[in-house]
């Protein structure tokens, strides 16, 4: 059951171009997961993170308006699950004054776990929420890219990456299975889109595009992994375990990342930990990493 609340709590958070948050796993913490993590009621469970990006101006709104629809449709509908906020902090939303409403005048508020909670009852049982849930900060939009001599070489270095990356505590990888085959660019030729395909490095283009082309020669796919995290330090870590993992990855051309002129954030993060001029700050993506 535990699975199937992460999995409905988290879809369809890929990517804040259409999507209202992007959210993912962090790691499965008490019994069976991290027991450095101790969940308030001893069973195991799972840290879950979910962002919306800091330039939009109702992003604290956006924000709580996601965790509201996920919580309630998500988790209170999975049987024996509770919800508890991991985070303390001046900066909260009532979630579970709002999502105790369901109980319809029967909800009540108690101390369990030696935590504040509203308890729904519902036909499984009761249902068992922290009364505020706390947020901050955190950092969007760290990715690599992994450009392969076919797909199967670009995907399997992905995959390599993202495994490494997911067992860094304190990150998540969106997108399906945390990698992304349709990298984007902000933009487009239509009016309506917010972004479109990186259409300089779609290996398919090469000869339509000629001397516009991005694309290396030999590379006929190319894979992106996205990093989320908690600070940029969480975030370093999680890019050179991902870089370490899959360098040696048979048919693998080279490992880069996608800079965006910059228009992604201010922080930035270097491929090549030991060699610090060679940040991911240009205004195009860089081949930094060559197996």
């Amino acid at each position: 059951m535990l699975n199937r609340a992460v999995a409905s709590a988290t879809g369809n958070a890929s990517s804040t171009i259409l999507c209202d948050c992007e959210a993912g796993l962090d790691r499965y913490v008490g019994p069976g997961g991290d027991e450095s993590f101790i969940t308030p009621d001893g069973r195991p469970g799972a840290l879950l993170q979910f962002h919306v990006p800091r330039f939009r101006k109702d992003r604290v709104e956006a924000l709580q308006r996601s965790l509201l629809v996920r919580l309630s449709q998500n988790v209170l509908t999975c049987p024996t699950a509770a919800c508890f906020s991991p985070l303390d902090g001046d900066a909260y939303f009532k979630l579970g004054r709002k999502i105790a409403f369901f109980g319809d005048g029967y909800q009540r508020r108690e101390v369990c776990y030696g935590r504040r909670v509203w308890v729904i009852p519902i036909l499984g049982g009761e249902f068992v929420i922290d009364r505020r849930f706390a947020y901050r900060d955190g950092l969007m939009g760290g990715n690599l890219w992994f450009l392969g001599r076919d797909i199967d070489a670009a995907v399997l270095a992905a995959e390599r990456a993202r495994d490494a990356a997911a067992a860094i505590p304190g990150v998540i990888l969106p997108f399906p299975g945390g990698i992304a085959a349709s990298g984007s660019k902000a933009g487009s030729r239509y009016s309506f889109a917010v972004a479109s395909t990186y259409a300089e490095f779609c290996p398919t283009l090469r000869d339509k595009l000629g001397e516009r082309s991005r694309v290396p020669d030999g590379v006929q796919s190319i894979m992106e992994i996205i990093i989320n995290g908690r600070d940029l330090e969480t975030i370093a870590a999680a890019t050179q375990a991902a870089i370490r993992a899959a360098v040696d990855t048979p048919g693998l051309v080279t490992i880069s990342a996608g800079n965006y002129g910059g228009r992604l954030g201010k922080s930035f993060i270097y491929l090549r930990a030991d060699r610090r001029e060679q940040a991911v700050a240009g205004a195009e993506p860089r081949h930094l990493i060559e197996p």
